[in-house]
Parts: C-alpha cells; sequence; structure tokens
C-alpha cells in the first residue's frame, strides 16, 4: 500500500494457478503448465492481469521465477519484479513496469492449514518497503509491504468453505490472522505477531468480528477488540467468491490498517462461475 493510503498493488506467482478456471477444466494434473504473474493495482487507473500460460513460458533458478514476459528475482536483499502484461477487460492495456520490495527481516515461519500439512502457509516477510514505478501517470510510489506463500497438494475448495486472511502493521511489527472453516467442520484460527526482527509468536486476538459484506455479497470478518466493527478503507478486488480491501480494525487496543481477504470456497467450487472466470482470465498456451 502506498504511504497515502490511496494506492495498492498486489503481485501473485502461481505454478498450478489455483483460480484458473483452465487449470480446474484441466483436471490438475500438470501445475507446470499452468502458471502465471498476477498483477492487479488499484486505485485511479487500477487494472488487473491474469494470463493463464503454459510450461514454455515458465522458469525457474533458485533466485528466478520468470513466465513469459514478467518475472520476479531475489538480489539477496530485495525481491524485484519486473512486469510487461495486458490488462483483462474491460481496461484492456499494457501493464509494465518495476516493483521492489525490500523486507525489514526474513523469517523462518511456516504454519499448516490442515493437520495433514497439505496446505502451507509461509510469510517470508510480514514487514517490508514497497517501491512502485509502473509506466502510467501517477504509479511511481512507495509505501509499506508484504510477502508470502502458500504451498498444497489439493485444491483449496476441497478441503476449506471459507477463509479470511488479514495482515496489519503494528507500532511493534506486523499481525497477521489466518482464520478458514475446514470441509471436515474444523476450524483454523489463528493470530501470529512479528516484531522487526521477524521473530513470530502465536497471540490471542481479539474475538472473529463481522463487518459489511462486499459488493458481490461476500461474508467478510476480522479480528477487533469488543465494540468495535472493523471498516474498508479502500476497495481492491471485488469477485462472486473473492474480496480484497484495505481494512481498518483495532488489536489489543491499537487501531490499524492493513490488507484484508475473504475467500468462499462453496461459491468458488461452484461450475457455473468458471466460464466468467474465463473472461477475465485468458489462456496463452505457447511461448517463444
Amino acid at each position: 500500500m502506498s504511504d497515502c493510503g490511496t494506492k495498492a498493488v498486489s503481485v501473485i506467482g502461481f505454478i498450478g494457478s489455483v483460480f484458473s478456471p483452465w487449470y480446474a477444466w484441466s483436471g490438475r494434473r500438470d501445475p507446470a503448465n499452468h502458471c502465471c504473474i498476477n498483477v492487479a493495482t488499484y486505485g485511479p487507473g487500477g487494472r488487473f492481469t491474469m494470463t493463464d500460460r503454459g510450461r514454455q513460458a515458465l522458469h525457474t533458478t533458485d533466485d528466478l521465477f520468470q513466465v513469459g514476459p514478467s518475472s520476479m528475482r531475489w538480489t539477496g536483499s530485495d525481491l524485484v519484479i519486473d512486469i510487461n502484461e495486458i490488462a483483462s477487460p474491460p481496461l484492456i492495456s499494457r501493464v509494465r513496469g518495476q516493483i521492489t520490495i525490500r523486507p525489514h527481516a526474513i523469517t523462518h515461519v511456516e504454519l499448516p492449514l490442515t493437520p495433514d500439512g497439505a496446505h502451507i502457509w509461509r510469510p517470508f516477510a510480514p514487514s517490508a518497503d514497497i517501491k512502485v514505478d509502473l509506466e502510467a501517470k501517477g504509479w511511481q510510489w512507495s509505501g509499506h509491504g508484504y510477502f508470502d506463500a502458500n504451498f498444497g497438494t489439493r485444491a483449496l475448495e476441497q478441503d476449506f468453505s471459507f477463509w479470511t486472511w488479514g495482515r496489519y502493521p503494528t507500532q511493534t511489527g506486523a499481525t497477521c490472522i489466518y482464520d478458514a472453516v475446514r470441509r471436515d467442520g474444523t476450524t483454523l484460527d489463528t493470530a501470529i505477531a512479528f516484531d522487526k526482527g521477524g521473530h513470530a509468536q502465536i497471540v490471542e486476538a481479539p474475538p472473529r468480528t463481522r463487518f459489511k459484506r462486499s459488493l458481490w455479497q461476500v461474508k467478510r470478518e476480522t479480528r477487533a477488540d469488543p465494540g468495535t466493527t472493523p471498516t474498508q478503507v479502500l476497495n481492491m478486488l471485488d469477485a462472486p467468491f473473492y474480496s480484497r480491501s484495505a481494512v481498518r480494525t483495532q488489536l489489543d487496543g491499537e487501531v490499524v490498517t492493513g490488507v484484508h481477504e475473504a475467500l468462499d470456497l462453496d461459491r468458488f467450487a461452484s461450475p457455473l462461475l468458471k466460464p466468467m472466470l474465463a473472461v477475465r482470465v485468458p489462456r496463452r498456451r505457447g511461448w517463444r
């Protein structure tokens, strides 16, 4: 997010693009044949890009993840993301430029999201500085950032019906919230506080608190002190099954603003949704 709070960006690299209808229709048998670097910018002039690409577009080394014309590379101190994508309808245009993320610290935390470890969350840098330099007017800014990874051996909708996630910068570092409802009826209720050195501690967070549904009426909740109602301060991504937004809440007496996500996997599992997604997620199988 920008320091002024009016702009934000998210970049997700996929091998096995979990939100791609093409990957679902393929039977999810060949993850490398459905890879992607998804870029979304939020605020004035915001764009969304998510092209499902074949294995010919994928190139990886210990320090590089490249999919077609875009890449992420680790320099030893920075994550440098070079972007060259085409935004999906209705605002078809080129999204090109560079984003640099400099972590304040690298953690060694991994959180299993299911008891058998079929899904793992890996918060590499819960707090970081971000510099955005895109070829668009007003899209050169700095702010605070974050990067993590998720790994899984089963489809999300197979094991979860609903989840929320939030990352909130605090005076001492950052607090990450991961709450989910599993298909077996159990729940994940986790809050981790990271200090500025990246050291992690599981903490008792305030209770789950509902707040206003998204434009697509996706249920939303996050943690909040009793008597406090979380509030959306910047709408980011609004889809029939997914909401991403900047949310202000209060945790243990501290008012914080961070990025929040809500994912309705019952809706995502519907076969009626896949053709809708295909409009926003084109498939490009070949690459030279």
